[in-house]
């Protein structure tokens, strides 16, 4: 999501009797439009980083802030409907990557591990299937 003087994830807070699932999908559709059924999950991979700001909930008071992130691939093209932020923007896939330091940059230095295992985990397991 694209704010007036920096980049940011769909997220939010959770409301009662939400799990991070249901929350994460709830904010996603609410900021983008995009509906669960668009999307296939990656079950293994979460993401989680903390850090203090302040926050307009608690009258601007520094909050410690859980941000969970999960990982999911769009089935297909989808139309973005922006509804609580300036625009969006896709951006390339090219690490590293110096997009947003509290959450966007830590996130995509750990989905590139992520990536990084998985291919090497897939190299293995078809290196034995050739045995």
């Amino acid at each position: 999501m694209q704010h007036r003087h920096r980049y940011d994830l769909p997220k939010g807070h959770m409301e009662f009797g939400e799990d991070e699932w249901s929350c994460a999908l709830r904010e996603l559709y609410e900021e983008t439009g995009i509906q669960a059924s668009n999307l296939d999950f990656d079950n293994t991979f979460r993401f989680t980083t903390n850090y203090h700001t302040k926050s307009p909930r608690f009258g601007n008071k520094i909050v410690n802030k859980t941000v969970v992130i999960f990982l999911g691939w769009l089935k297909h093209d989808v139309n973005i409907q922006v509804s609580e932020h300036d625009s969006f923007i896709w951006m390339e896939w090219k690490p590293p990557h110096a997009i947003q330091k509290k959450t966007i940059n830590p996130l995509l230095a750990e989905l590139e591990r992520y990536f990084k295992e998985d291919a090497h985990r897939i190299f293995r397991v078809n290196i034995r299937n050739l045995s």
